[in-house]
């Protein structure tokens, strides 16, 4: 087995810091190759419970190398305050986190911009925005004239001076905007953000260079997708994205790494629907299946603990997302919370004013009034949290999960009934 993708095929929050943790141990490098402190990775490993961020689930393994790689936006502050979280719980870093010197740096003024575009049209909440000031660094990024990157903040003359360009402008526009807005000192902000990267100085580098060190020497990688394929900027329900390519086909460009050094794509999927924020959800479930799912599931934000919106299994979606994202095979998650429900329901389809659909539409408004067209299957009433092989499972729970892999085009190879790493089942081939 060479490397390898984990990446979420719905709207986010599939669990795959789980399986990221599981494959550790066949693997050398965790490359977290896009997003910001927006997405949240809840892994339970030895009995004590991580949470994770901005930091690659690989960090949990002494013998394994995390990378934060370009394609991320860093709040220095705020991973700073995540890595003093997980030294607290015992985790080491020493020559084992790599941040890339090319990873584009959140400014407190990113953090008012936000601001203004929530108090402007309350856009962020019906975006569903965790504001942390990431839209507007990968704005700044795309833009190119007022992108900060880590590297700069290593040449301090140059930076001080840009900043304060920088500062001005923005200042101007956030003054005019928003009525009690307090002007930032550009001197005081890049003494901050100064003071910041000598504490991150022993982990920054060239990560892309550092990478295919690593495929060269034979090495094995794992790219670890944050959020999920329906929420990428290109690809998703645009426009309730979020600002980065969040399938799988960002992890060239966010790692500087080709896609034909990954042989084995994994997409994650629970086993059914959940979506944050506003949004087009054909599926979702606003009753007591939806509540029952949203309580067994514990479906609460991991950052932001906003309560999740849940709803049937979306065979469409899953399926565009998968091709999307070249997904090899499946990892089912949360199979457990189905438990006890007499039927269970998959879209197998749309329908839009009368016309059958079997792939996603571009255009919101057609997503909007997508009607999903339904395939029952049995449900089962057994307690899975205490199954370890697929023969544990009933046939009912076993069915489902074969029938999801065919309904989608891509067989499950793991199937996930609980938290811990034990309660994880490798799916057989010849079943």
């Amino acid at each position: 087995m060479g490397s390898t993708c984990v990446v979420g095929l719905q709207w986010g929050d599939e669990a795959k810091g789980k399986i990221v943790d599981l494959l550790c141990d066949d693997h050398d490098v965790v490359v977290r190759y896009q997003g910001g402190a927006n997405a949240g990775h809840t892994v339970v490993h030895e009995g004590m419970t991580y949470k994770l961020s901005l930091v690659p689930t690989g960090i949990l393994r002494e013998n394994v190398e995390a990378v934060i790689a370009n394609g991320v936006v860093i709040h220095p502050p705020a991973l700073l305050k995540e890595i003093a979280s997980l030294q607290a719980q015992g985790v080491n870093f020493e020559g084992r986190l790599h941040i890339s010197d090319r990873a584009h740096v959140i400014l407190p003024y990113h953090l008012a911009e936000e601001r203004l575009t929530e108090e402007s049209s309350s856009a962020a909440d019906h975006l569903g925005t965790t504001r942390r000031g990431i839209g507007p660094c990968y704005k700044d990024k795309l833009g190119r004239v007022h992108g900060v990157r880590i590297a700069d903040l290593y040449r301090p003359a140059d930076f001080r001076e840009r900043l304060a360009r920088i500062v001005e402008y923005k200042n101007r526009l956030l003054n005019a905007m928003l009525p009690d807005f307090e002007p930032f000192d550009a001197a005081a902000v890049a003494e901050e953000y100064l003071g910041y990267a000598e504490q991150l100085r022993p982990y920054v580098c060239d990560s892309t260079s550092k990478l295919h060190e690593a495929v060269a020497a034979g090495r094995k990688l794992m790219f670890e997708g944050a959020q999920g394929s329906l929420l990428d900027v290109d690809h998703g329900s645009y426009p309730y994205v979020t600002s980065s390519s969040s399938s799988a086909v960002g992890t060239a460009p966010g790692s500087g790494v080709p896609a034909r050094c990954i042989d084995r794509w994994i997409g994650v999927v629970k086993a059914y629907t959940t979506r944050v924020g506003g949004g087009p959800f054909p599926t979702e479930q606003d009753n007591e299946i939806g509540e029952r799912i949203r309580r067994v599931g514990r479906e609460y934000g991991t950052v932001t603990g906003r309560p999740r919106r849940c709803g049937w299994f979306d065979a469409v979606a899953v399926r565009y997302s998968s091709r999307v994202s070249g997904s090899t095979e499946l990892a089912v998650m949360l199979l457990d919370v189905l438990s006890g429900i007499e039927e269970l329901q998959v879209a197998v389809s749309y329908d839009l004013d009368g016309r059958r659909l079997d792939v996603l539409p571009a255009s919101l408004a057609d997503l909007e009034r997508c009607k999903p067209v339904y395939e029952t299957l049995p449900g089962w009433s057994e307690d899975l949290t205490a199954a370890r092989t697929w023969g544990d499972l009933p046939r009912a729970a076993r069915d489902y999960v074969d029938y999801l892999g065919r309904i989608v085009g891509v067989p499950a190879s793991i199937v996930s009934v609980g938290p811990d790493r034990r309660q994880t089942i490798l799916v057989p081939k010849d079943r």
